[in-house]
């Protein structure tokens, strides 16, 4: 499950009730936490992470996270690496809901991890079964401390209203896209392909090990809904040298199959955005990638349309984790295409 928080997916630090040893923007920092031994600033060591004030008053310290996809929170960690001396004891985690505004004093929030007991220099992780949708997060330590990462991993639930009767990408992360199989990941996960923005490195796109036996590697994605295709970017930016020969791009209603080509076995060039235009109109829930025979992509884009039913699904999909007379009701917000 994608981190619904961290940075690179447009989680954002928004208030804090202190930062005065490290600032709070660290905690969805997507890296490892580092650590370097005697580093010290004008405020002490410096650690990467968020650390508060020893606190005097009895009181506790609070983080506010919004969300960079909005979705159903399955699992949390809460990460205390390096700090060994200056962890806090206990930290508890809410949500809410808060589609146009962040969150206000009078704002409702609902458990996702109960007031639970801490180590230092430990990643801890804590399972969610609420099953709502939510688009904030506050993590509260008692009473004070440092906590150097918030993980909050989940399933995206975008508003179908922002996608309805428009050409979108269906394989985007950010529109409930999910890559549900694939044969490697030995560099990194062919999730990667579906970030927003661009592969800022090698490392930001999906890239698989050398094969030697003469096959070929493959990943399928679960797209936002059903949709029908128009148009494919085959995005290959800095990999220079390990950018697969040639791709194949297939559809289906089913992970399994069985598979309709999309484009034939096409040669691709390294370090180059491809936009390939497809003459299809079957509708398709799943894609399949074939790289042959190895290599990386930066990103993968397939723009179409949702079809009547693949709109629908999503809808019912919102209804679903939304509490009861909170869905927006999708009667009278789409706009059809002419």
């Amino acid at each position: 499950m994608p981190d619904l928080a961290v940075r690179t997916l447009g989680g954002s630090v928004i208030a804090a009730s202190d930062e005065s040893f490290a600032v709070k923007e660290n905690l969805i920092n997507p890296w490892e936490p580092g650590f370097t031994a005697h580093s010290f600033g004008a405020k002490g060591q410096e650690y990467d992470g968020w650390e508060t004030a020893r606190r005097r008053d009895g009181g506790h310290d609070w983080a506010i996270i919004r969300l960079g996809l909005p979705g159903v929170i399955d699992r949390v960690v809460i990460d205390t690496a390096w700090f060994k001396g200056n962890y806090p004891p206990q930290a508890r985690v809410e949500a809410c809901a808060c589609e146009d505004a962040d969150p206000g004093p009078g704002t409702a929030w609902t458990q996702i991890v109960p007031r639970s007991p801490l180590k230092g220099d430990t990643a801890h992780t804590f399972e969610v079964t609420v099953g709502q949708r939510f688009t904030h997060v506050r993590l509260t330590m008692f009473p004070d401390g440092g906590i150097a990462r918030l993980r909050v991993h989940g399933r995206v639930v975008p508003d179908p209203a922002l996608l309805s009767g428009l050409t979108v990408d269906v394989a985007a992360l950010e529109h409930g896209a999910r890559v549900v199989a694939c044969s490697d990941e030995f560099y990194s996960s062919p999730e990667h392909m579906l970030h927003p923005g661009h592969a800022r490195n090698q490392a930001e796109g999906w890239e698989t090990a050398r094969r030697r036996d003469g096959g070929h590697d493959w990943a399928v994605i679960a797209l936002a809904a059903q949709a029908t295709l128009a148009l494919a970017e085959i995005d290959t930016t800095h990999l220079k040298f390990n950018a697969p020969a040639a791709i194949t791009l297939s559809g289906a209603t089913d992970p399994q199959g069985p598979w309709h080509t999309l484009l034939p076995r096409t040669p691709i060039r390294p370090d180059h955005r491809h936009r390939i235009r497809l003459d299809t109109t079957r509708p398709i829930t799943h894609a399949r990638l074939d790289i042959h025979p190895d290599g990386g992509i930066a990103r993968l884009r397939l723009l179409g349309h949702l079809t009547e039913a693949g709109e629908r699904a999503m809808w019912e999909r919102l209804a679903e984790v939304t509490p009861p007379g909170r869905a927006p009701r999708p009667e009278g917000r789409r706009t059809r295409r002419p």
